[in-house]
């Protein structure tokens, strides 16, 4: 069992090409034992946003703070606090913050989809640990 603040879990650099003033705090993963999946709490600052990039697992989000715009190759798709994202496997995105205050948003993930020392996407399209 686990039970903690979040600014208690340290925030890291999203260091992702492609990525503006983003930051990810790894509140839940397989360091606590968690046999399925892993919680992140993005921060992104005004101005920021996650890489436009790909993968092969699904994003499910959570809104906390801040209004953004989920982009796509179809567009863009605006958030705000309190809505749930899924972004399905394959599907390009990127989170984008349109607020002038920090955007900060849940984002749970598949174990598996989280290699211990890779950065990139073993295909080659887009990152795998941080976004």
């Amino acid at each position: 069992m686990k039970v903690t603040h979040f600014n208690d879990v340290p925030l890291e650099d999203v260091n992702v090409e492609g990525a503006k003033e983003t930051k990810i705090r790894w509140l839940i993963s397989q360091k606590d034992k968690a046999p399925n999946f892993a919680m992140r709490m993005f921060e992104v600052e005004a101005g920021g946003h996650t890489p436009f990039h790909s993968h092969n697992w699904e994003h499910e989000a959570f809104v906390l703070q801040g209004n953004g715009v989920l982009v796509t190759e179809e567009g863009e798709t605006p958030f705000q606090p309190w809505d749930v994202i899924y972004v399905e496997p394959h599907l390009k995105h990127q989170f984008k913050n349109t607020d002038d205050t920090i955007m900060r948003f849940l984002c749970v993930v598949p174990h598996s989809s989280v290699p211990k020392k890779v950065t990139q996407n073993p295909l080659g399209d887009g990152p795998v640990n941080n976004c």
